[in-house]
């Protein structure tokens, strides 16, 4: 029973999506019966099944119109319609009357599908977020419970197959993650104990336990929610334009109408019936359905297949701006770079074991919690070091670390802490090329010299190289702001494939920077992820925010890459291009079919039935011709 309840829900859901498409197929079918009796001169039946065509066929759209016009204060396209059929039918031609509405009605279905589908992405995205979570407390076995009533600190279960209902970290387990739904990224991650992992994903294979970090509404998949149909409700400054100009657009195409319906039977010998006719006809094809609807389908279309591949624009407006772009600014850790320093290399005095002084050092380092002392030790366990020896210390602030292991003393840091002279000596001078490569250098030292030397560095992201040279294909400049000094920037800039940067860039020097660009570029974009980037996002033309950067980033940025996947500009730019060329092919297009028409109208060549079909035709074109962004291959 409960299985043929849902059954009839759907089947009501999807007899309310597509009603305004089985209106206008049932007026379809009356005015093919209407047709019928007219050639068997059975008129009164024909004329009274024409009048239900009409009513059944243009109600939403006429119902839209007057609406519209009473609330906005605005004459519109819809009512142009209207005027047209009842005009049509005022002289007796009902059946160019009935097709008119028939095919204006298909082409509003159409358009009300293009806006659906364009939407339906989300929608289904929103019913990836699961309602019911498996509450761990204590020995207690696990218990279902709604999402809604979980907080901060909470302990999931999340099964094998099962969508993960909150943001977290994993406390207990570890597994494979498909993160497709906020990243686009079709390959699984592999999720160990500490890994963040976020709601609405899937966990593939091993049953995890996380510890709940961030409230319901604050997901980071309701964030997603939440911009794109920000975006999709935010026009555009192309689409406002049109719709200003809709306005003003109708009222001349009346005024034209009106001198139409009389100067033609003065000037032209034209009798009463054809004059009027070719009113109504003009008022048919002169209406701007096609190029009303040129834009805002594209627009959503675009938007819509950026949510699917790790793109959220927050608005038409930026998503115009990518098209135009000139130049990029990009900050460098975090964006760039990975945005934590690794080990690159490590030297030992002669005579020394590897593996043992390895050991030492990260006996020492284990217990700072400095990202340099972090990135030794994990390099240590990567080494397969296990075991460090214990080791007494002493932090010295702003120089180093003193370690004693087996009454032995050992110093750690930079040269100027370890001796000058002979850090600079040790393995032939080793650690200044590898300054000039843009590393940081520390020296560990005992009584006899200096013992090893370790370089590390901020290392560029796998695709960082990748969408440089992408971005550099499609005719940007990339521009590298960095806090850091000269000989790294240099080193990153080389690298990454950047060719001009700026060291040493504090946040106002960043916003200086991007206003010099904007004076030479004037559409520029600026990239980053952290609190410093925030004013300089806010002051170029499109501010980019990584996904996983900090909430004042995504609050400030215009688009934001969910995945980090610096390549994604790219492919949001090509989207961006992608759209307006469309725009202007759908523009143009439907401005032709205009002028044509109104031309063929005034040499009497286009009748009623041909100036509806090439008109609302151009209709449907533009509006297929918008819905081919939503795929994929941009």
């Amino acid at each position: 029973m409960e299985y043929s309840n849902r059954e009839n829900i759907n089947l009501i859901e999807k007899i309310k999506e597509h009603a305004e498409l089985i209106a206008a197929l049932i007026a379809g079918v009356f005015i093919l019966l209407a047709w019928r009796l007219d050639i068997n001169e059975q008129t009164t039946a024909s004329v009274l099944l024409y009048i239900t065509a009409f009513c059944v066929g243009g109600f939403a759209k006429a119902k839209e119109g007057i609406e519209e016009t009473i609330e906005e204060r605005k004459l519109n396209v819809e009512l142009l319609m209207v005027l047209a059929a009842i005009g049509s039918a005022a002289i007796g031609y009902w059946t160019e009357g009935a097709i008119l509405i028939f095919i204006f009605a298909v082409s509003g279905a159409l358009e009300t599908y293009a806006m659906n589908k364009s939407q339906r992405e989300i929608s289904a995205l929103m019913k990836l977020q699961p309602e019911e979570a498996w509450l761990v407390r204590g020995g207690f076995e696990p218990m279902k419970v709604a999402v809604s009533t979980l907080q901060i600190g909470d302990h999931l279960l999340i099964k094998p197959g099962e969508r993960i209902p909150a943001d977290g970290v994993i406390f207990k387990g570890q597994s494979s993650i498909d993160e497709s739904a906020i990243s686009g990224e079709a390959l699984p991650i592999s999720k160990y104990q500490g890994d963040e992992v976020f709601a609405g994903t899937v966990n593939l294979n091993g049953a995890i336990t996380i510890e709940m970090t961030k409230p319901n509404s604050e997901t980071l998949f309701q964030k997603i929610i939440q911009l794109v149909q920000s975006a999709q409700s935010e026009k555009s400054p192309s689409q406002q334009f049109i719709e200003k100009f809709e306005g003003t657009y109708v009222k001349f195409v009346l005024l034209g109408v009106a001198i139409m319906m009389f100067l033609p039977h003065f000037l032209l010998g034209w009798d009463w019936t054809t004059t009027f006719y070719r009113a109504m006809v003009l008022l048919v094809v002169a209406s701007p359905c096609a190029l009303v609807a040129s834009i805002m389908p594209a627009t959503l279309a675009a938007i819509s297949n950026g949510a699917k591949n790790g793109l959220l624009f927050k608005g038409g407006l930026h998503l115009e701006h990518l098209s135009v772009l000139r130049a990029l600014a990009v900050d460098k850790t975090g964006t760039l770079t990975q945005g934590k320093p690794v080990v690159t290399d490590f030297i030992i005095r002669d005579g020394l074991e590897r593996q043992a002084t390895l050991a030492i050092i990260a006996g020492i380092e284990a217990q700072s919690n400095h990202p340099l002392a972090q990135a030794i030790t994990a390099y240590a366990k990567a080494q397969g070091i296990t075991a460090f020896p214990q080791a007494a210390i002493e932090d010295i602030p702003g120089w180093g670390i003193k370690g004693i292991i087996d009454k032995k003393e050992y110093q750690i840091g930079k040269p100027n802490f370890v001796g000058t002279q002979l850090a600079h000596e040790f393995a032939d001078g080793a650690a200044t090329s590898l300054t000039e490569e843009g590393k940081t250098v520390i020296f560990i030292r005992d009584a006899n010299g200096i013992v090893a030397l370790i370089a590390l560095k901020d290392i560029v992201r796998n695709e960082a190289k990748k969408a440089v040279s992408l971005l550099k294909e499609l005719g940007i400049q990339v521009v590298m702001l960095t806090g850091d000094n000269e000989k790294t920037a240099k080193a990153i800039a080389k690298e990454a494939g950047v060719t001009e940067y700026v060291a040493e860039c504090l946040p106002e020097t960043k916003v200086t920077e991007m206003k010099r660009l904007l004076t030479q570029h004037q559409f520029v974009g600026m990239v980053g992820d952290g609190i410093n980037d925030a004013p300089a996002l806010a002051t170029a033309t499109t501010g980019i925010a990584m996904g996983e950067g900090t909430d004042v980033a995504l609050e400030t940025a215009d688009v934001v890459l969910m995945k980090n996947d610096l390549s994604k500009i790219a492919y949001a730019v090509r989207l961006s291009r992608k759209m307006q060329r469309i725009v202007k092919q759908n523009i143009f297009f439907s401005i032709g079919v205009i002028v044509l028409l109104i031309a063929s109208n005034f040499l009497q060549i286009v009748d009623l039935p041909l100036g509806v079909i090439g008109h609302e035709g151009s209709t449907i074109l533009v509006i297929l011709n918008g819905l081919r962004m939503l795929n994929k291959n941009i």
